[in-house]
């Protein structure tokens, strides 16, 4: 993906305080279940240039996506994970059609690398 050398920041959080950030920084309501904090753009991208940012996972809602998926709570997280260090990498899927399935397939690709590893 091109940051050989990067760092992120992950945070664990439940419904109550995601809620808060989407809130206070996305002016959303209510709970989401990631939130992407980009340091690689912006007035002080300059300032630290490996840190990627910081990636926020609700597991309350992580938890409540697994179990009406079928799926462990552990594939969950990693696709929340991948989701939120996409975004932090400059993908999007809000603006275009087009940028959603660039980012799905890149999605999927690591996905995929994960699984192989399991």
């Amino acid at each position: 993906m091109g940051y050989p050398d990067a760092q992120l920041s992950i945070l664990i959080v439940d419904d109550d305080q995601i809620a808060e950030l989407n809130a206070a920084y996305l002016n959303h309501t209510g709970p989401t279940n990631v939130i992407s904090f980009p340091m690689q753009e912006g007035q002080f991208s300059d300032i630290t240039p490996d840190l990627l940012g910081d990636v926020v996972i609700s597991a309350d809602t992580a938890h409540r996506e697994a179990v009406d998926a079928g799926m462990e709570m552990a594939e969950r997280f990693n696709q929340l994970l991948i989701h939120g260090i996409l975004h932090l990498t400059g993908y999007d899927h809000v603006n275009s059609e087009e940028e959603a399935a660039v980012m799905e397939l890149k999605n999927n690709e690591l996905i995929e690398l994960i699984r192989r590893e399991d």
